[in-house]
C-alpha cells in the first residue's frame, strides 16, 4: 500500500454540533426517512463528581489497516483500496448477512432499506479528485480532518495526537483535551 488514509479528531474541538453527521449524510444521499448513519457523534462522561467532564467523539469507519468486516465478509464485498487504504463496499456483491457487522469492533457497517451494508467510503469520490471529505468541509469545530495519516501526523505534531490501537489497526489519529 502507498498511503494510508484516515482522519485526524480533536476531542477539545469538537462542540458536538453533529453538522459532520449531516454533512456526511447529505453527500451520500442516505435518505432522510432511514435512520441510516455513516458518522456519528457520541458524547462521552469522565471522571468524578465533583470533577466530571464530558467531551464529544465523531466516529465513522476507521479505514483500518486490517479491516475486521473485510475479513468476516463471506462474499468479499468488502476491500482495502490498495492506493490510498480506503475500506469499500461492492454493494452488488453484499449478501446482506451482517456478518461484517458483528466483526467491526467500531459499529461502521449500517444496513439500509435494502439489507446491504453501506458505511463511510471516506468520500472517495471526492478523494479522487484531490478534494476533502465532506465531515472535514462540515466541522465547525474545526476537529475533525480527513486525508493521508502521514499528513495529518505532521500538521498536528503540536497537539501530540495518538493513533488508535487495536488488532484491527485503525487509521484514527486522536487527540485529547487537556
Amino acid at each position: 500500500m502507498s498511503t494510508q488514509y484516515g482522519f485526524y479528531f480533536d476531542a477539545g474541538r469538537c462542540i458536538g454540533c453533529r453538522s459532520c453527521v449531516v454533512a456526511c449524510k447529505d453527500w451520500n444521499d442516505n435518505k432522510a426517512a432511514e435512520s441510516v448513519y455513516w458518522r456519528r457523534v457520541t458524547t462521552v462522561e469522565s471522571g468524578k463528581c465533583p470533577n466530571v467532564r464530558l467531551s464529544n467523539q465523531s466516529l465513522s469507519c476507521m479505514h483500518c489497516a486490517k479491516p475486521a468486516c473485510a475479513a468476516a465478509c463471506p462474499a468479499k464485498a468488502i476491500a482495502k483500496r490498495f492506493e490510498d487504504g480506503i475500506v469499500v463496499v461492492d454493494q452488488s456483491k453484499c449478501k446482506g448477512c451482517q456478518t461484517c457487522g458483528k466483526a467491526c469492533p467500531y459499529g461502521a457497517p449500517k444496513y439500509g432499506a435494502d439489507g446491504k451494508m453501506q458505511k463511510c467510503d471516506l468520500c472517495l469520490d471526492k478523494v479522487k479528485q484531490g478534494k476533502k471529505a465532506e465531515c472535514d468541509l462540515a466541522c465547525t469545530g474545526d476537529a475533525i480532518y480527513a486525508g493521508p495519516l502521514s499528513e495529518l501526523s505532521r500538521t498536528w505534531a503540536k497537539k501530540s495526537p495518538v493513533l488508535l490501537a487495536g488488532p484491527t489497526q485503525p487509521s484514527m489519529l486522536i487527540s485529547q483535551p487537556k
